[in-house]
């Protein structure tokens, strides 16, 4: 262990310090005050005559008496199979009153890049019971689909029913979630494992928090610190893993800092120039291996700031990550709950998790009518507010009328309505029923003889 007392210089949470020998980049590092207190921290950069260590704690009481232990190995994170039940900060150390995890391992936080000759591509349904999700932008094993929301709308309100409710059809044994909060308050901290013990969810799930008082350096490592678990869960045993990461504008916002502390040159709006390639370091460690039967399923949730969708963090975000589902501020107004708009929503790998043998082979045409109903609908709303409603043909009264009905009967559910697929898929059948069967252009014949509800459209005129 190489030790030296010449610190040079204290920015924010960077110490510079002065080096004589080699030290590794990342490498872990323990700091002693001269009062014996120890705080921990990284190598974040090494050049021939300095070393920066970046300090997970605050840099309250450091100064040139005090000692930097250059460890010469990386951070790690201890791992243990019997780690589900258990919150942990966002360091990894426990929260919850129980006793040190003994670990099986210790593993690299930073993970190992995965082949790309080695991973399988994404092919099944993760039911998460919320029907905007499940009908129309399906979660598949192994995706990366992130929840972009705004300030004060209830993206961790919708993070926690999804922790809860989400599973692997037929194989419920075999799924866990890791749930990362990043920069939460107290009084959400205690909101998610007041949630997660009432309704038993934690004891299928490994609970990290990182709260807004901690260090915000130490956001740097807590969502590495989740997926490490996660990985582990996943492919020593066997679980598909759904690890549910909220804020990630809270990550990048310490990114932000500790660039500034370095003196770096901005990037996008203050932003390190590196930001797309550390969020890509981050969402990339989601997929499936050939030859392991777990998986790792990523649901990152970030705050779009000003509810502006072309943000650095968003709009990086999305070129990563394979779909988008957005968190309406429009719904939300009209007590709409989970205001998930679903036009501008998407996942990319939906085709390849639904249809027959999966969900149901009628999934993809009902989807892209219920869409298609929809967005016209919405349409006509402005026209309708321009011309009024009775300006309006009986079809596009009609489509007015569905779009309504779709907000409130499909979007909008419980809190704790957990809606199997298939009452989703026969709830959108319900809605679909209410136009007439000739203006259901895009689902085939054969689909229309076997669920329209032909009755319905009879009541509807009565």
């Amino acid at each position: 262990m190489k030790e030296y007392k010449t610190i040079n210089k204290i920015a924010g949470p960077l110490l510079f310090v002065e080096k004589t020998e080699p030290v590794g980049y990342k490498e872990f590092v323990t700091v002693t005050l001269s009062n014996g207190e120890t705080k921990r921290g990284q190598v974040l950069e090494t050049s021939k005559d300095y070393v920066i260590v970046q300090v997970f704690e605050d840099t309250q009481g450091i100064d040139k008496q005090t000692y930097v232990h250059f460890s010469g190995e990386i951070i790690q994170m201890p791992v243990s199979g019997k780690m589900l039940g258990r919150v942990l900060s966002g360091i990894g150390t426990p929260l919850d009153g129980g006793r040190k995890i003994i670990p099986e391992d210790k593993r690299n936080i930073q993970g190992e890049v995965i082949n790309p000759y080695s991973r399988t591509r994404p092919n099944e349904f993760i039911q998460t019971g919320i029907s905007t999700i499940d009908g129309m932008n399906t979660l598949v094993r192994g995706q990366k689909l992130p929840l972009f929301s705004g300030s004060g709308l209830p993206h961790n309100e919708i993070a926690l029913q999804i922790a809860r409710q989400a599973t692997v059809t037929g194989e419920e044994e075999s799924f866990a979630v890791v749930f990362c909060a990043i920069g939460i308050t107290q009084e959400e901290a205690k909101q998610f494992i007041n949630e997660f013990e009432r309704t038993g969810a934690l004891q299928r799930g490994v609970v990290f928090l990182n709260l807004a008082s901690d260090p915000s350096i130490e956001r740097i490592i807590t969502p590495r610190m989740a997926l490490t678990t996660a990985e582990f869960l996943a492919f020593d045993y066997g679980y598909h893993v759904l690890t549910i990461l909220t804020d990630m504008t809270n990550y990048c916002e310490a990114l932000l800092e500790i660039g500034a502390a370095r003196e770096e040159v901005p990037g996008r709006r203050g932003y390190p120039g590196y930001l797309y390639t550390d969020l890509a370091s981050i969402y990339e460690r989601a997929g499936l291996i050939k030859g392991k039967s777990g998986s790792v399923t990523q649901l990152p949730i970030l705050t779009m700031p000003g509810d502006d969708k072309t943000h650095p963090v968003p709009d990086l975000s999305g070129y990563i990550t394979e779909g988008q589902i957005f968190v309406s501020r429009n719904l939300y107004r009209k007590n709409v709950y989970p205001p998930i708009d679903v036009l501008p929503s998407l996942s990319r790998l939906m085709n390849s998790g639904i249809g027959k043998g999966k969900t149901r082979a009628d999934h993809k045409a009902l989807s892209d009518q219920l869409y298609a109903g929809y967005a016209e609908g919405l349409d006509l709303r402005g026209l309708a507010t321009i011309v009024g409603k009775d300006a309006l043909t009986s079809r596009d009264q009609r489509l007015l009328s569905f779009a309504d009905t779709f907000e409130k009967r499909f979007v909008m559910q419980g809190r704790d309505e957990n809606r199997p697929i298939e009452t989703t898929l026969e709830l959108g059948w319900d809605i679909l029923s209410t136009l007439p069967e000739d203006e259901l252009t895009r689902i085939p014949g054969d689909m229309l003889e076997a669920y329209y509800r032909r009755e319905t459209t009879a009541d509807e005129g009565d």
